[in-house]
């Protein structure tokens, strides 16, 4: 059964209508021109609802509990993937997914965030919260690209790194400091994506890129609206009306808002009705948004490479002055 969220209301209770409908199995005519109406009605009720979107509503789809995730795209989108594990520090972390694979017939390393799919999974991969072995782990996988003059693929979906006493002892900060140091200075191409949620330095650490792409319905800020209401409005998540919405409008976290900043390059579009409607449309447009990037990049240099990086993200915040 379909999760619906809370803006959805319409939507499921004309789904509803025609999953009744179904059940009952009546051949007749009318009852199946009465289905197809519904279905007709469905459909254009998601696409009217998902074209008006508010941005706390794009947070909401974007932590959707059935939207795809790093494993889901794995599947549909790469062939030959050897996962590689550890950071040869200290240990492996679940949190973030790396190796080496064919996207459409071109060998790349992909690496990223996996939150898991049901109550074991989230626990084993924390959230798709990463230590700092994960972020050192993606280092490690960065300079065997590199080595072997392989693109990197980013898939970032994550809430922010995670805050715990133990992953502060082993060097947090400076382990997303090294990890976005080194995305930034790579003589390989690196393309980003951010595919659900991307959450604080946890998310930038990955997303330094040459290219940096959004699903249409994927957020992308420095602190997620319930932290940011929390600072500013002292906001006790659950307690009252909470002022996350409101943080969410205030932070303009949506792709749309990020693209006319130039903070991102290009917007995915998704299958009507979130990613989660359709994984496997979800990952072809991903797939021919990838391919094209690294299309792009592909005839300049390693030293072209970095000066690009570097130029990009020297510009964000500089346009329109003179």
């Amino acid at each position: 059964m379909h999760k619906y969220l809370e803006f959805e209301k319409p939507v499921a209770d004309l789904e509803g209508r025609i999953e009744e409908l179904k059940r009952r199995g009546e051949e007749k005519e009318s009852v199946a021109d009465e289905i197809r109406r519904l279905e007709v009605r469905a459909h254009d009720l998601l696409k009217e609802t998902y074209s008006k979107l508010n941005r706390w509503q794009k947070t909401l789809v974007a932590r959707h509990a059935e939207r795809p995730h790093f494993t889901d795209y794995i599947r549909y989108l790469v062939e030959d993937f050897t996962p590689l594990a550890g950071d040869r520090s200290f240990g492996e972390d679940e949190a973030i997914i790396g190796g080496t694979a064919r996207l459409r017939g071109r060998s790349v390393m992909i690496i990223g965030h996996e939150k898991g799919s049901d109550t074991a999974s989230r626990v084993k991969h924390n959230f798709g919260m990463a230590n700092p072995e994960g972020y050192r782990k993606a280092i490690r996988l960065m300079d065997l690209a590199e080595r072997f003059g392989m693109p990197v693929v980013t898939l970032v979906d994550t809430p922010g790194a995670y805050p715990g006493r133990g992953a502060e002892e082993r060097g947090q900060a400076e382990a997303i400091a090294s990890c976005t140091e080194k995305c930034l200075g790579l003589g390989a191409p690196v393309i980003a994506v951010i595919v659900g949620e991307g959450g604080s330095g946890g998310a930038v650490a990955l997303a330094a890129a040459n290219k940096v792409l959004m699903f249409e319905h994927a957020v992308y800020s420095v602190i997620s609206p319930e932290g940011c209401a929390s600072i500013l409005w002292k906001d006790a998540q659950g307690k009252g009306d909470s002022k996350a919405p409101d943080a969410a409008e205030a932070m303009r976290i949506s792709a749309e808002d990020l693209q006319s900043l130039s903070v991102i390059d290009g917007i995915v579009p998704e299958p009507v009705g979130g990613a989660h409607r359709d994984p496997a449309l979800a990952a072809e447009r991903l797939g021919d948004a990838i391919e094209a990037a690294i299309e792009e990049l592909e005839p300049l240099t390693p030293d072209q490479i970095r000066r690009h990086r570097r130029d990009k993200f020297l510009a964000i915040g500089r346009t329109g002055l003179v």
